[in-house]
């Protein structure tokens, strides 16, 4: 299989280079570009970019200003970075389309772990009717989930909320990010539903249940 092209726009080469080298570790083709101008010219010559890593800061053109350009033509997932950590500037990018939102510092594990979720996501990565981690594997098809080869009765929430759990493994997930997400948006009871739905789908995975860790003031996070 083709190796999936990620476009990595950066006006900082030391940044460019970090991410670059993570990704192209973990099996991905890096593009970079140094400007919003470049990012754009770059976009539309290669057609096939599967995600793009786009500052919000640069020169001649910003991310935002890039992001409307392509977002015109295009639902390609993006990743915005940002120095700032400002909830208006996420709200503009999440209201031009933005998938994920990273403020800097940030681990490019994570970086990379995120880029593989909403690749899956999108079903850009792998054959996504399947997914595994660590014994426990989901059919997204067949809704199905197996645990060590085990098939295991899950309700239509709990196994969507594995399927949840295992396209973000290793990544800590919000209880508003799971609701939006396995929810829908369309929930607007209490987030303690997560807890409780949490609490059944373990006991139903028995050993496997400890791999859904609880992080204390956040949410949950599935981990090999």
């Amino acid at each position: 299989m083709d190796r999936l092209k990620i476009l990595v726009v950066d006006d900082e080469s030391r940044m460019r280079k970090l991410v670059r080298d993570f990704l192209v570790k973990n099996n991905f083709e890096v593009l970079e570009a140094e400007d919003g101008e470049q990012a754009v010219d770059i976009f539309f010559q290669k057609k096939d970019i599967a995600l793009i890593v786009l500052d919000v800061m640069m020169p001649k053109m910003d991310g935002w200003q890039v992001c409307r350009e392509i977002r015109a033509y295009s639902k390609v997932p993006i990743i915005m970075l940002t120095a700032k950590s400002d909830e208006r500037d996420e709200l503009q990018g999440f209201e031009l389309g933005v998938d994920e939102y990273i403020s800097k510092p940030f681990s490019p594990k994570i970086l990379v772990a995120r880029i593989e979720a909403i690749l899956r996501r999108t079903n850009q990565m792998e054959n996504n009717e399947i997914l595994s981690c660590g014994g426990i594997e989901v059919n997204k098809a067949a809704h199905q989930a197996l645990i060590d080869g085990e098939e295991i009765e899950l309700s239509y929430k709990e196994f969507e909320l594995l399927t949840y759990f295992v396209e973000n493994r290793g990544i800590a997930l919000s209880r508003e990010k799971i609701l939006n997400n396995v929810w829908n948006y369309d929930y607007f009871g209490d987030a303690r539903t997560i807890d409780t739905h949490v609490k059944k789908l373990r006991s139903k995975m028995g050993s496997k249940g400890d791999m859904i860790k609880t992080i204390w003031g956040v949410g949950y996070k599935l981990e090999e």
